[in-house]
């Protein structure tokens, strides 16, 4: 049987560029080569596509694309059936592939705009498509629909366009100190500052909005913040609660990769009627957004065990350390099982 084509993206124009890069290496290590041919294409922080051959060793230590002697240009797909394009010596030549597996966090990979792209070129996507991409990184929009499932979510007011000051204070004193001031479309907790007063607050809008011009400020929930792993398209499956315990602050992108004050515990410290419950509205979620493929549902646990919706990941953290695989292997399913089971799913969609 031939065997099928899978290009892995990694890189991007976005504030998680590095994520990008460490997640990418463990995916390429992992994609069994006698299932699957692979097409490595690196993205610069320029925003320069390129098609890469040289050592992948390079990938997570951001030298890839130091070497043009493995680099070759590339055109994104025009058109619907023509595959890659790749320009090389000013030809232009079909490079086909069968399936993408981008694995770009935050903006501009996350975001519902590559996979509009490659949903325009008729080549599937691993993963949630452009429509869920996109309300999945909206933090407001995504909270006001899984409301409506009847899941709870933190109180909060967003502004598309920031108010004047006044304006903004006046709003903000209605909210229980402390605060989260957030970049409404944002990952890996850039542009969010917690606030324990209103004078605080001006200056953690501007810092935001360095990321996004729309802000969102919600009220903080007392408890702690619950992973969930969800794979599949229709027929879904969950791993293992993990719990993320903070000695300080908040789980801030330095925490999340450096773990220097924080723990995260996998499986929760919770009992199995709790953990059950979080899967479920785990799930809920993950359908609700119309989502496919895989995403790292996040929600909170409060000290009453009411389960408050946070934020959902469609292209989480994938290291082989990572949390999402480590959840999944919590329920036996190893890391290039995983990565095999993913692109399995989106061709068979």
């Amino acid at each position: 049987m031939t065997k099928k084509t899978v290009a892995v993206i990694f890189g991007g124009y976005s504030p998680e560029y590095d994520v990008s890069l460490k997640s990418a290496y463990s995916i390429i290590r992992a994609i069994d080569r006698d299932k699957f041919e692979i097409v490595l294409l690196g993205i610069t922080r320029q925003g320069q596509w390129f098609r890469y051959s040289g050592p992948i060793d390079d990938i997570p230590i951001d030298k890839w694309h130091e070497d043009e002697r493995f680099l070759k240009s590339m055109v994104v797909p025009p058109s619907r059936g023509c595959g890659l394009l790749e320009l090389e010596d000013g030809r232009v030549t079909p490079l086909p592939v069968d399936v993408v597996f981008p694995v770009l966090h935050g903006q501009y990979g996350e975001d519902g705009t590559l996979q509009g792209m490659f949903e325009l070129a008729d080549i599937p996507v691993v993963g949630a498509g452009s429509a869920a991409s996109a309300l999945c990184m909206d933090k407001d929009r995504s909270h006001k629909l899984v409301s409506l499932a009847g899941i709870s979510i933190p109180k909060s007011i967003c502004y598309e366009k920031v108010p004047a000051d006044d304006e903004l204070l006046s709003a903000a004193r209605k909210l229980k100190l402390p605060l989260f001031v957030k970049p409404v479309k944002a990952g890996s907790s850039f542009g969010i500052t917690k606030i324990e007063d209103y004078s605080e607050l001006l200056d953690a809008v501007r810092f935001a909005c360095t990321f996004d011009e729309a802000i969102i400020i919600e009220e903080n929930v007392e408890g702690f913040e619950a992973g969930c792993a969800v794979v599949g398209n229709h027929d879904l499956r969950t791993g293992r609660i993990d719990e993320i315990e903070l000695s300080k602050g908040f789980f801030n992108y330095e925490e999340k990769y450096t773990l220097k004050t924080s723990k995260i515990h996998m499986p929760a410290r919770i009992d199995e009627e709790t953990e059950c419950r979080l899967q479920e509205a785990a799930m809920t979620i993950f359908r609700v957004l119309g989502c496919r493929g895989y995403a790292r549902v996040d929600m909170f646990l409060t000290p009453e065990h009411e389960i408050i919706f946070n934020e959902i990941n469609t292209i989480p953290g994938f290291t082989d350390k990572s949390r999402f695989p480590n959840m999944m292997k919590g329920v036996g399913v190893e890391y290039p099982e995983l990565v095999a089971m993913l692109i399995e799913l989106c061709i068979g969609a």
